[in-house]
C-alpha cells in the first residue's frame, strides 16, 4: 500500500500522531527524512512562522513538491524507521555520517563442519555474520583466540556426509600439527564438532564468560577423572581466554555491556566517539564524522549517531553512557548523562578519543597550518595588531658595572629565530652605564639602517625592559620617523607585565598563553644573544691587555691578532706560521712564546 502523499500546502491535514515524514523536490528525489512525535505540529513548523528558520532549512523547504509520511506506534520506532530510510537512501539535506571504510567480518558458514573466517562482503545466506570490527588487528585477535581454544577447520572441503562416506579426503597438515582433529576422515563426530561451534559464538558475541565457565567446568571433569593431562590443556585454555581479556578490561567485570557516546562540535561538523563495553572489556571504538545539513541541535546530532552506530555494530547493550543530555527515548535502553565515578571516567575517555579525531581532522584538512601561526594570531588578538606579527625584533642592553657596554637584536620570522638576522652593538655614543641612552642608540642605529637599505619594517618590536627602556626605544622611533607605523611594546621580567607607549598601565597576558610564551621565549633569547656577547667582549679586552703587557706587543698588535683569528681561542690554538702572516716573525715569537706559558701545566 502506498504511503499517504500531500502537497506543501496541505501539511495541516497531517495527523497528531507519531510517524516518520519524508519530503520529495519536483524531480521525485527524496531531499530529508524526519521523525516526529506529532506529524502535524513537526512540519507545520517548517511551513508555519520563518522566524528563526535558519537559510539552509528555508532552502529545503523551497525544495518541497510532496510530503509522505508513515505512522507508527512510538517515538522510538520512529526513530528505527527514520534511521533506515536514512540509510538505504542518504537524502542530501540529512545528517550525514560520513565513514567511508568497508568494515571487516567474521563469518560462521552455514555447512556441515562450520567454518570461521573474515570477510569484507556481507551475503546473509553463508551464514552468521560477526562485527563489523572497527579493526582488522582487532578481528585477527579475536580470530586468534578462537583457533587457539578450538579445534576448527580452515580448508574448504564439502564435508557434506555423503561426501565423507565416500572417503575421497585425506587428512591435512592443520590435523597433524593438532589444530584439526580430521572430521574429512569421521575421525571427529559433527556434534562434538558443534560443540567447539557454540563455544566459540560466545567468544564472537563478546561473551568470554560463558566461555570461561565451560572450560572451568571441563578442567574440574577431568582433574576429578584424574586425566590430569587433559585438565592441564584445559587450564592453559583458560589461562589464555582470561589472559585475552585482561589485555582490553576496562575497570572490572561488574561494569557489565554498556555503550558509551560522546559528541564534540566544530562549525559545520560533529565528531562521535563510540566505545562498546561488553562484560567490563572495550571491545570497540570509533569516531566518525557527522556533517550538518540544517543547523541540528548537538543532542539531534548525538541521537542520531547513537542510532546508526548501535545498528551498524550490532550492539545489544541496555545501558548507554552520554556526555550531553538528549531528548526522552522509549526504547529497549537506558540513556543517562554520569557526573562521577567510574562511568564518568568511561565518558572522559570517549572525549579524549573524539578531541583527537577531531585536532587530527583539522590538521588534514589544513584548518589549521601549524602551531606557530596560530600563536602568532594568539599574540594578534592579545595585543590588538593590526597585521598578523610573523616578523618579530627584540632588543636587550648588557653591561656589568658599566664596563663594556654592549647590545643585541634578535629577529623572528613566522615564529621562529632568524638566526641570519640576529645583530650586535657595541655601545659608541654612550658614557657609563646608562641602558636608556643605550636602547636609544641602538633602536635608531637600526632603523636607520633598514631604511638606507630599504629593507622591509617589523610588524613588532619588543623592548627587553619596563616603561623607562621602551620610552627610550620610542624617542629613536620618533627621531626615525617612524614611530606609529610599527607597533612597539616593552616587557618587565619581574612580573612578564606589557607596556604600551604613552600608556602608564600594563596589561597581562594569562600567564598559560602561547602568546605570552612566544614572547618570553623571543625574550629570553635576546638576553641570551647579549650576554653571550658581552662575555666575549670582556674576555678579548681581558686577553688583548695581557697581549699588550708583552714587552715589544702593543695594542694595535693585539688588535690585528684578535680581528684576524676571530677568537681567543683561535689564537691559542694557531701555529707559528699563520701569527708570523699577520704580525711578522719577531712579535709572533714573542706572542708564542707567551701563550705556551700560560698554558703549560704546573
Amino acid at each position: 500500500m502506498d504511503s499517504p502523499a500531500y502537497r506543501p500546502e496541505e501539511y495541516q491535514q497531517l495527523p497528531d500522531q507519531p510517524g516518520v515524514y519524508r519530503y520529495y523536490n519536483a524531480a521525485g528525489e527524496l531531499i530529508y527524512v524526519g521523525k516526529a512525535k506529532s506529524l502535524k505540529k513537526r512540519v507545520a513548523s517548517y511551513f508555519g512562522n520563518s522566524v528563526g528558520i535558519n537559510r539552509k532549512t528555508r532552502r529545503m523547504v523551497r525544495e518541497i513538491e510532496r510530503i509522505e509520511f508513515t505512522l507508527v506506534n512510538s517515538e522510538f520506532d520512529a526513530l528505527l524507521l527514520e534511521n533506515n530510510l536514512i540509510k538505504k537512501s542518504q537524502p542530501k539535506y540529512n545528517i550525514l555520517l560520513k565513514d567511508d571504510k568497508t568494515y571487516p567480518y567474521l563469518l560462521l558458514t552455514k555447512e556441515n563442519f562450520p567454518r570461521i573466517y573474515p570477510t569484507r562482503k556481507v551475503i546473509p545466506s553463508k551464514g552468521t555474520y560477526y562485527g563489523p570490527f572497527a579493526s582488522v588487528k582487532g578481528m585477527n585477535n579475536v580470530l586468534e583466540l578462537i583457533r587457539s581454544l578450538f579445534t576448527i577447520r580452515t580448508c574448504k572441503l564439502d564435508l557434506s556426509p555423503y561426501k565423507v562416506a565416500e572417503e575421497k579426503y585425506k587428512v591435512c597438515l592443520e590435523y597433524h600439527i593438532g589444530n584439526c582433529l580430521g572430521p574429512c576422515e569421521r575421525f571427529q563426530s559433527e556434534e562434538e564438532y558443534q560443540k567447539d561451534i557454540e563455544q566459540a559464538k560466545y567468544i564472537l558475541k563478546g561473551n568470554l564468560g560463558v566461555a570461561k565457565s565451560y572450560f572451568k567446568e571441563k578442567m574440574q571433569e577431568a582433574a576429578q577423572s584424574l586425566a590430569f593431562e587433559i585438565a592441564q590443556r584445559y587450564k592453559e585454555k583458560l589461562e589464555l581466554l582470561e589472559k585475552y581479556q585482561a589485555k582490553s578490561l576496562v575497570l572490572s567485570q561488574s561494569i557489565g555491556s554498556l555503550d558509551i557516546f560522546s559528541i564534540v562540535l566544530d562549525e559545520k561538523v560533529a565528531f562521535v566517539n563510540y566505545l562498546k563495553i561488553k562484560e567490563g572489556a572495550l571491545i570497540l571504538s570509533k569516531t566518525v564524522e557527522l556533517r550538518k545539513r540544517l543547523d541540528e541541535e548537538p543532542a539531534e546530532l548525538l541521537l542520531t549517531a547513537i542510532v546508526r552506530l548501535r545498528d551498524q555494530f550490532q550492539s545489544e547493550a541496555k545501558e548507554i553512557l552520554v556526555n550531553i543530555p538528549v531528548e526522552e527515548v522509549y526504547g529497549d535502553f537506558q540513556v543517562t548523562v554520569p557526573k562521577i565515578g567510574d562511568k564518568r571516567k568511561l565518558i572522559e575517555l570517549s572525549l579524549k578519543n573524539a578531541l583527537y579525531y577531531k585536532k587530527e581532522k583539522a590538521l588534514l584538512s589544513g584548518e589549521v597550518k601549524d602551531k606557530k601561526n596560530r600563536v602568532l594570531r594568539q599574540l594578534q588578538s592579545d595585543l590588538s595588531l593590526s597585521d598578523l606579527p610573523d616578523h618579530i625584533e627584540c632588543f636587550d642592553n648588557s653591561n656589568i658595572q658599566g664596563t663594556h657596554p654592549v647590545a643585541s637584536m634578535v629577529c623572528f620570522l613566522n615564529g621562529k629565530p632568524a638566526n641570519k638576522e640576529y645583530r650586535h652593538y657595541h655601545i659608541k655614543t654612550v658614557e657609563g652605564p646608562n641602558d636608556f641612552a643605550s636602547m636609544e642608540e641602538v633602536v635608531g642605529r637600526r632603523y636607520q639602517r633598514l631604511q638606507q637599505e630599504g629593507k622591509p619594517l617589523p610588524k613588532l618590536i619588543v623592548i627587553d625592559g619596563g616603561k623607562g627602556q621602551l620610552s627610550s626605544a620610542v624617542t629613536a622611533l620618533k627621531a626615525q620617523g617612524i614611530y606609529g607605523k610599527i607597533p612597539i611594546i616593552g616587557i618587565a621580567k619581574r612580573l612578564e607585565e606589557i607596556y604600551f607607549p604613552e600608556d602608564s598601565y600594563p596589561i597581562y597576558i594569562d600567564k598559560k598563553s602561547e602568546s605570552l610564551r612566544l614572547l618570553q621565549r623571543i625574550r629570553d633569547e635576546a638576553h641570551r644573544f647579549a650576554i653571550t656577547f658581552h662575555r666575549n667582549v670582556r674576555s678579548k679586552h681581558a686577553f688583548g691587555t695581557q697581549l699588550t703587557e708583552i714587552e715589544g706587543i702593543g695594542k694595535l698588535t693585539a688588535e690585528k691578532l684578535l680581528k684576524h683569528f676571530k677568537s681567543i681561542k683561535k689564537i691559542k690554538e694557531a701555529t707559528l706560521e699563520d701569527m708570523q702572516a699577520v704580525i711578522g716573525k719577531d712579535k709572533a715569537e714573542k706572542v708564542m712564546h707567551q701563550i705556551n706559558q700560560w698554558i703549560a701545566p704546573e
